[in-house]
């Protein structure tokens, strides 16, 4: 019989490009109906290992992708949100999530994928409202993954007759190894366990693999959608990098178990296929859940361990964004008023130095572009927007109890501060905004263009920095010296403005590069106005 090696290589990509697609849209879909709340979930159940396991589950089931799921995890440990023992436990929670994919393929609905599509794209394109576009971009991925998986199906179902395909399943049968390293390369190169997957349970309802030889590369797969994280981890904190490399440990440690029973579990696996009487697809995907749960199960107990062991690997000290107040005691408001001011200021200059902080890491991205940055500077600016919404309630309960005149006019020029503490984060995420955008643009800035704004980060730097200590101290000369400063950042942005235009006129510089500076100095502007309004709080005082 003569294979068309053409038609099997197109149906097979063709179809694996959708399914990848149909899982992307699915997640997205998913993650915009359940908007911020998956970072909530996050955030609230993983106050011990085991709600941070459930949690893992759901998020990841939520996204459609375990290393999705890791890489927020790995993002919320480098924001300081999550400890690496709340981590572990998120972690594990996705390996078992991640196999839900395999059995809603289970579940044959191969054949009604063409109408899932449609219906899906019936929601996004004939409704405004985003609920119901999400549901359909949501439905219209759920659609594409049956159809990308029917179209690899139908692309490898001549590969059982070929004899040299034949031969290497029977070398995976017999070298288990073999199918843990196909598992783990192809996973790599797809970037997605659920398409590797896919993929088996495809090549096992064809009969085109057995199942001794199939469960190998299952393990694989969960092995080569740790990269990703890894991947994302590269130049985050030390913390993140630990988080990625538990789920390698954590992969490796159940792979070298199972394959060590791997007769005992293919046995089980072969029971669970006769009493259920499972399709061939839903066997591969009980394997995959049979060995994400118990692995999870086994190692549960040694978090700690293994937290242990990945600190031990990747030494060094973390720098973590703390986005918890410090401060702020509840006790004191209805015990000392002006206690309860004092403890407010100590958080309002912490929350400064975080402003002067991600103002230098929004500077260094403007001159180096390097990712890690802008993912710091913004980082700070969600801590920020934290501080300030916690800082301001416990301010608004100081003002319930009876205030001395005084102390009446350190609230007003709290609550005040605060909020330019504030605006001056929203100012330097603008600025980081405008440099993602010049980057994908290509837009390209003269090197006058640079240095005048060095000059002008450096001096408003300054400026931010002498505000906040002028507050800090109520150091009356510092806060007359940032009202001079802030003159000079005004002088600054006139002058380089109109240097700019002739840069324009003369045609050095281009007009989305034009956009891009000329936004940059305002925002900087802007940044010294509220360092000037914090100043001109201490001159009030």
């Amino acid at each position: 019989m003569e294979i068309d090696v053409q038609a099997l290589i197109f149906e097979f990509i063709g179809g694996l490009g959708i399914f990848l697609l149909g899982i992307k849209f699915m997640g997205d879909g998913l993650q915009k109906s359940a908007g911020d709340r998956l970072r909530d979930i996050l955030d609230r159940f993983t106050s011990n290992p085991f709600l941070g396991v459930l949690a893992g589950v759901i998020v990841t089931v939520l996204i459609q992708s375990s290393s999705g799921t890791t890489v927020l995890t790995v993002g919320l440990v480098n924001a300081g949100f999550m400890t690496l023992r709340q981590a572990i436990g998120v972690i594990m929670g996705a390996n078992i999530g991640t196999t839900v994919t395999a059995f809603i393929i289970g579940i044959d609905i191969g054949e009604y994928a063409l109408p899932i599509i449609a219906i899906g794209s019936f929601l996004i394109f004939f409704f405004k409202n985003q609920k119901v576009t999400a549901a359909g971009q949501a439905i219209f991925g759920f659609g594409a993954l049956f159809f990308g998986l029917e179209l690899m199906s139908s692309g490898m179902s001549p590969l059982r007759s070929l004899d040299s395909f034949h031969e290497l399943t029977l070398r995976m049968s017999e070298t288990p190894i073999l199918g843990v390293v196909i598992g783990t390369v192809f996973t790599l190169i797809v970037q997605s366990s659920s398409a590797t997957i896919g993929i088996l349970q495809g090549l096992f309802s064809e009969g085109a693999i057995e199942l001794k030889a199939a469960i190998p590369v299952l393990f694989g797969d969960n092995i080569g959608t740790t990269i990703t994280a890894i991947l994302a981890s590269i130049g985050a904190t030390v913390a993140a990098r630990r988080a990625a490399l538990t789920h390698v440990i954590f992969n490796l440690v159940g792979t070298v178990i199972f394959l060590l029973l791997l007769e005992v579990f293919t046995a089980l696996i072969t029971y669970l296929q006769g009493v259920f009487d499972l399709n061939p697809e839903m066997t591969i995907a009980f394997a995959h859940g049979t060995f994400n749960i118990t692995n999870t199960v086994i190692q549960f107990p040694f978090i700690a361990g293994l937290a242990w062991i990945v600190t031990k690997l990747v030494p060094g000290e973390d720098t973590i964004i703390e986005y918890k107040a410090q401060h702020l005691d509840p006790i004191f408001i209805t015990q000392s008023s002006s206690l309860a001011l004092d403890q407010a200021k100590a958080e309002v200059i912490r929350m400064g130095e975080y402003a002067f902080k991600g103002l230098e890491e929004t500077n260094a991205y403007v001159t180096t572009q390097g990712k890690k940055h802008s993912e710091l500077a913004l980082q700070i600016e969600g801590a920020l927007n934290n501080l300030d919404r916690k800082i301001t309630d416990y301010l608004v309960s100081i003002s319930a109890e009876s205030l001395s005149e005084a102390e009446s006019a350190k609230h007003t020029s709290l609550m005040d501060t605060v909020r330019d503490i504030e605006r001056i984060g929203d100012h330097f995420e603008n600025i980081v905004e405008l440099i993602d955008y010049k980057i994908s643009n290509k837009a390209h800035l003269t090197e006058q263009a640079m240095e005048d704004l060095n000059n002008m980060f450096d001096l408003t730097l300054m400026t931010v920095k002498q505000a906040i200590e002028s507050l800090d101290h109520l150091d009356r000369e510092a806060a007359l010296e940032v009202v001079q400063k802030e003159d000079q950042i005004d002088k600054m942005e006139r002058k380089f403005r109109k240097k700019h235009i002739i840069r324009m006129n003369e045609g050095l510089c281009s007009g989305s590069s034009g956009i891009v500076f000329v936004d940059i100095i305002s925002n900087l502007e802007r940044i010294g106005d509220h360092a000037v309004n914090i100043a001109e709080s201490v001159l009030g005082e």
